[in-house]
C-alpha cells in the first residue's frame, strides 16, 4: 500500500450566487466551516471530494465561486479536488465554471488516482430530473475501469446512493421513482467481486451507512442543511444542521467519521495533554 489515505467528503453544498437557501440555510457558511475545520485540524488530506449538488440551480456564477473557495483550501491542504454531478447540477456550466472546460453535456464520469488508490466518479444525474440513472455505456465504462484492480483498491463516488429508503418518505412509492437511483441491481452486477472498497454518495441530506454488492456505502450528510430522519409521518423536514465526513483508508480498514460543523461555541475545548492527565489520574 502506498500510504494511508485521508479524504474530506462534502456533499450537497447547494452553492448560490449570494444569500441564503430556502430563506434560512447558509450554504456558504457550511462550506466555509468545513474547509476551515479541515485546515485547522492539521490533517494531511489527499483529496477533497464533493459528491454532487455542488450548486443549487446549476448556474455558472455559483460554480466559479465554489471552485475558488475549494481550490484555496485544497492548496493549503495539498489536496486534490474531485467533483461528482448531482441532480441540481448542470453539466455544461459545471464544466465551464468549475473545471474550466468546454461546456459539453455528456456524463461527467472520470477517474482520479491518489497514489495507489483509485477514485472512480460516476455521473448519476439525469438532466432536468431528480432521480438517478446509469446507462449501458456508463456501466460498460465502469466495468472496463474495474477490470484492472488498483494497488490500494477503488472508491466509487456518485451522487445518488445505491441504497433506497434512507430518509423517511423517500421510500414512499409516490416519491421514490422521482428521487432514487433507478435499477441499482445493474450497478451491483459490475461492482460485486471488484476491488471497490467503499461507495461515497450524498443526495439524501442525511448521513447513513449500509452495504451494496458486498461493499460498504457511506451517504454523507449535507453541508448546506440536513433532512430529519425522524420527521413526523407524512412530512419531509429539513433542519439547520451542517456536517461533512472525514474518510480514512488503510491497508485493512475503511473508516468514515461524521464531522459536525459548529453551530455555536464549543461545549468545551481543552488541550489534549490535559485530557490525558485527567483520564489517567495524573
Amino acid at each position: 500500500m502506498t500510504a494511508p489515505y485521508s479524504l474530506l467528503h462534502l456533499t450537497d453544498v447547494h452553492a448560490v450566487p449570494e444569500g441564503l437557501l430556502h430563506g434560512s440555510a447558509d450554504p456558504w457558511g457550511g462550506l466555509t466551516a468545513a474547509l476551515d475545520a479541515a485546515v485547522a485540524s492539521g490533517t494531511t488530506f489527499d483529496a477533497i471530494i464533493l459528491s454532487g449538488d455542488n450548486t443549487d440551480s446549476g448556474d455558472e456564477v455559483s460554480y466559479r465561486l465554489l471552485g475558488k473557495a475549494v481550490d484555496a483550501a485544497a492548496e493549503r491542504l495539498g489536496a486534490r479536488v474531485v467533483y461528482a454531478a448531482g441532480n441540481h447540477d448542470v453539466r455544461g456550466p459545471l464544466r465551464a465554471g468549475l473545471l474550466g472546460q468546454a461546456p459539453t453535456t455528456e456524463p461527467y464520469d472520470h477517474v482520479v488516482r491518489l497514489g495507489g488508490l483509485r477514485l472512480v466518479v460516476l455521473d448519476t444525474s439525469v438532466p432536468g430530473r431528480h432521480h438517478g440513472e446509469l446507462d449501458e455505456a456508463q456501466l460498460a465504462w465502469l466495468a472496463k475501469q474495474l477490470a484492472e484492480p488498483a494497488e490500494d483498491g477503488t472508491v466509487l463516488v456518485m451522487h445518488h446512493p445505491p441504497l433506497g429508503g434512507l430518509t423517511p418518505g423517500f421510500d414512499d412509492p409516490r416519491l421514490s421513482p422521482h428521487i432514487d437511483l433507478r435499477e441499482p441491481d445493474r450497478l451491483a452486477e459490475v461492482v460485486r467481486g471488484s476491488d471497490v472498497r467503499l461507495v461515497l454518495a450524498g443526495h439524501t441530506h442525511s448521513a447513513a451507512a449500509g452495504q451494496f454488492a458486498g461493499v460498504p456505502v457511506w451517504v454523507g450528510p449535507g453541508s448546506a442543511y440536513a433532512a430529519d430522519p425522524l420527521s413526523p409521518a407524512g412530512l419531509i423536514t429539513a433542519v439547520p444542521f451542517q456536517a461533512c465526513t472525514k474518510v480514512e483508508i488503510t491497508a485493512s480498514d475503511v473508516r468514515t467519521v461524521l464531522v459536525p460543523l459548529r453551530q455555536g461555541p464549543p461545549v468545551y475545548q481543552l488541550p489534549l495533554q490535559q485530557l490525558v492527565s485527567h483520564l489517567s489520574g495524573h
